[in-house]
């Protein structure tokens, strides 16, 4: 589990309190990665990405992409990188998911700026359909107004049903498309953004 003095860093860099609670889901909490979480999350990112696509990928495919985007020299240059921060979502004091979000550049059908990208957002199956996804996504609104970012958007798969009804549900709208490559399989994916401000449910 992450340690406290990555807890005291995350309150400082981000001036917010680290831990999130709630009432009627599981209570939660949050912590930045660093640099000594990389295999942690190498085991989280390729789990919840096997749980979430493999069984939609051509295996060979989709083997050779996993070795590839979650080894350990892969997961430890992204936590490096100054535009990128991970957060990892406990639940009953155990690893349930996690969040990566990036401020790079955005495509051109993304318009309000400034804008910061979730490039990754994945929980554990056993997870699913127990509000971590929701309670992750307040936690990126919260995080990404507190920044000053207008706009959130993301990359995801047009056959990730299940993904893109949970980012519709939370506002995100189509604005694009760009390819996503696994293996030797090009994939076609909706580009999606929000507002960061608060809508509230209709």
């Amino acid at each position: 589990m992450l340690g406290n003095l990555i807890k005291i860093w995350c309150k400082k860099k981000m001036n917010i309190e680290p831990h999130y609670s709630f009432n009627h889901r599981a209570d939660m909490k949050f912590d930045i990665a660093a640099e000594n979480n990389a295999t942690l999350l190498c085991r989280l990112g390729s789990r919840t990405f096997i749980q979430a696509f493999r069984a939609m990928n051509n295996p060979k495919d989709f083997d050779a992409y996993l070795s590839r985007a979650f080894s350990l020299h892969a997961i430890s240059a992204e936590i490096e990188d100054r535009c990128a921060e991970f957060f990892v979502a406990f639940a009953e004091d155990e690893p349930a998911g996690y969040f990566k979000l990036y401020a790079g550049s955005a495509p051109g059908c993304v318009t309000a700026q400034p804008t910061i990208e979730i490039a990754r957002l994945y929980a554990l199956e056993n997870w699913w359909g127990r509000g971590v996804g929701d309670v992750m996504m307040e936690k990126i609104l919260s995080l990404t107004r507190h920044k000053g970012f207008a706009t959130l958007w993301l990359s995801s798969w047009k056959k990730n049903d299940r993904g893109n009804a949970f980012y519709r549900k939370w506002g995100f709208e189509a604005v694009g498309e760009q390819t996503f490559t696994i293996g030797r399989d090009v994939q076609q994916d909706f580009i999606m953004s929000r507002s960061t401000k608060w809508i509230p449910d209709s």
